[in-house]
């Protein structure tokens, strides 16, 4: 134990002394020094603060505080009533403050209960009560702030993360402010409960137990009461000034005295104002000139002073505003800067300002909050910050979606319009708007306005307001270009982040038989192809199995998508539902295997032009007939030739599922209803 922690458990174990057994007077005058300069480097302290929070033990403190002036009441009372001498301090401060007249004596120390219980500690507890109403009912609006400037790309997640337990702590604090206000309030109750019972019993036990006549009792224990009453209450109004200080305090750059002086003399023009206004009180009441004529010559050559350094301050200030530019204009960081690419962005025009400024009623932030989330979920990747900026060389309700600085996507939307489709084959006329693609899927739609929403959602149409048509293709597309998201240093974060929970595995995967590299390309070719990578502990299973026998990201991620048979099959096939797939036939598959190509590099897929533009028509013909008739095509085939069919397929159908027969479950039932053949 440090001798920080142990002396403050030797303070707490002499309060509760101090309680019970009698201290000499010369002890409780040193107890009583002490008290009086803890509680002047309390109300310093809070006047040297920049914030608050810097001050957190403050509530804490003022309990042990309060205490420990209590414990001191306790002793100083029996000291005074059972000896009539409770030290050198108490007797000076009574004798001083008294100047030889008890009522005089009197009236100053109530005058101290006045001004501590009525002004200070009762605006004090007012105002912690406030603050920490007002700090509760500010959290979540806080929150959504650091939400929507995370989402935006000012902050980072660790600014994030230490605005929000910035946030927590100072709603904890103010809490406990409004509870040891409490204290306080109490103390000075106490305070005046004492005076009485010192001033009433010191007079019986003078006069009875040691037989002083009655003025002799009323002058000598009225000036020990008021002697303890004021060492006591000094101490109190300290404590209670700073707890105003502390609770009425906003964050600044600097401490009180910083501020009250550049805020209180921040316009020199007014210390004019103030010097004729005092001198003219003198030239024209009884008060003379002789009192005012100095205090207003004080005032007017502060004022003329203030007004010269701020001169010289701003003179300064452009001068080292012109150098900075210089120097920014010559320094190579400033081109560095330029240099970084966001990995998501979403700019749009003017005219779609509102969709993301909470003022207008935007949620468009909060909406990309719940899409990373969603995606985390679906995907099992962070999704990086999206940056959303306008761009006014863009038209006014046109957008687009930028992925590592290339334009992957764009839109228009009217935001006084809704998005309708229909739900088969649109009847003629049936609802009017203005024709448009969908731009997610790029299925038919129209914009209506919305007093034809109702009659649309009678005629079977599916309504969508605008940011949900931007929110869903801002989703589609991040899902799309996921794998392009996902590169070493992402992987690496997903990778320390299993290594928490199974170190093991991770050792035996990584760094050896595989490298980083070698992990991100089999990741990064599972979400290309639609597969989460959520459960990363299977992945990595599959990879210190197969890792050791190969290291072609090619070969491994068609281990690792076997490995995912439940999970995939559970993708494309509901519980007890028939899942329908187009297969090949043993021709196509035999020239497939038979185009594969082995080199010391790898192996891929060398097919005759002739036979590969025939095996695509097909395909095509297949994934015609199918969409046709309402369903989404499945290419099936064997798990030997997948990967290649899918390198063969990929360009003409991106969105194309190949699946191979080892990545579905046996109890799922399959049902051909087509064939690849030529």
């Amino acid at each position: 134990m440090s001798f920080r922690d142990l002396s403050v458990l030797i303070a707490v174990i002499l309060i509760i002394a101090m309680l019970i057994i009698p201290f000499p007077g010369w002890m409780l005058s040193v107890l009583i020094i002490i008290n009086i300069s803890l509680s002047l480097l309390v109300i310093l302290t809070s006047m040297n603060m920049k914030e608050p929070l810097e001050f957190s033990i403050f509530p804490s403190l003022i309990l042990l505080l309060t205490l420990f002036r209590l414990a001191l009441n306790v002793s100083t009372t029996r000291a005074i009533l059972a000896e009539g001498d409770a030290g050198r301090v108490v007797e000076t401060f009574g004798t001083f403050v008294t100047g030889g007249n008890v009522l005089v004596g009197l009236v100053v120390f109530l005058i101290l209960i006045v001004i501590q219980f009525i002004v200070i500690t009762k605006g004090s507890e007012r105002v912690s009560e406030v603050a920490a109403r007002f700090t509760l009912d500010a959290m979540p609006g806080k929150q959504m702030s650091i939400d929507a400037d995370l989402n935006a790309g000012m902050i980072s997640e660790e600014q994030a993360r230490e605005r929000r337990e910035k946030v927590s702590k100072e709603a904890d604090f103010y809490g406990a402010m409004d509870g040891a206000s409490k204290f306080v309030k109490g103390d000075a109750i106490a305070g005046i409960i004492m005076v009485l019972i010192n001033i009433l019993f010191g007079i019986i036990i003078g006069v009875v137990q040691k037989g002083l006549g009655f003025s002799e009792a009323v002058s000598h224990y009225t000036t020990l009461t008021v002697g303890d009453g004021i060492v006591s209450q000094i101490p109190a109004l300290l404590i209670s000034t700073a707890t105003g200080i502390v609770v009425t305090r906003a964050a600044s750059d600097g401490n009180l005295g910083q501020d009250i002086t550049s805020q209180l003399f921040a316009f020199p023009k007014m210390l004019y104002v103030a010097a004729g206004t005092i001198f003219l009180l003198g030239l024209f009441t009884p008060i003379g000139l002789l009192l005012t004529l100095p205090i207003a010559a004080l005032l007017a050559f502060g004022g003329y002073m203030i007004s010269r350094t701020q001169q010289k301050q701003d003179e300064l200030e452009e001068v080292l505003e012109e150098e900075i530019e210089m120097d920014e204009m010559k320094s190579p960081e400033n081109v560095v800067g330029l240099l970084n690419i966001d990995p998501i962005e979403f700019e749009f025009g003017y005219g779609l300002i509102p969709l993301a400024d909470t003022n207008q009623g935007g949620d468009l932030l909060d909406r990309i909050v719940m899409i990373r989330r969603q995606l985390a979920i679906e995907l099992g990747l962070v999704i990086p910050v999206v940056r959303i900026r306008d761009n006014i060389q863009l038209q006014p309700n046109e957008y687009r979606l930028k992925v590592k600085g290339n334009e992957m996507a764009s839109g228009e939307i009217l935001l006084d319009h809704y998005l309708v489709m229909a739900p088969g084959i649109e009847e003629e006329d049936s609802v009017e708007g203005i024709n448009t693609i969908e731009p997610s899927f790029g299925l038919p739609a129209k914009w209506i306005t919305e007093d034809k929403k109702d009659q649309a959602e009678m005629f079977g149409y599916t309504v969508v307001d605008p940011p949900s048509v931007v929110s869903t293709h801002i989703t589609e597309v991040i899902k799309q270009y996921a794998h392009e998201l996902l590169g070493r240093q992402e992987t690496k974060q997903l990778i320390d982040h299993l290594r928490d929970s199974y170190p093991i595995l991770v050792e035996e995967v990584t760094p050896t038989p595989l490298s980083i590299g070698d992990i991100q390309k089999v990741l990064a070719k599972l979400l290309k192809e639609k597969v989460s990578i959520r459960n990363l502990p299977v992945v990595f299973e599959t990879l210190a199995d197969f890792g050791k026998m190969t290291t072609d990201p090619e070969v491994l991620t068609e281990y690792v998508r076997q490995a995912l048979a439940k999970q995939i099959t559970s993708q494309f096939a509901e519980p007890g539902e028939t899942l329908k797939v187009v297969t090949m036939s043993g021709k196509v598959e035999k020239a497939v295997a038979e185009g594969v190509q082995q080199t010391e590099h790898g192996n891929y897929l060398s097919l005759d032009p002739d036979m590969s533009q025939m095996i695509i028509e097909a395909v095509a013909n297949e994934v015609e007939q199918l969409s046709l008739q309402g369903q989404a095509p499945i290419l099936l085939c064997s798990p030997a030739i997948r990967m290649y069919v899918r390198q063969l397929t990929e360009r003409y159908f991106p969105q194309l599922p190949v699946l191979s027969y080892n990545e579905l479950e046996a109890n799922v039932e399959v049902q051909s209803v087509g064939v690849v053949n030529v």
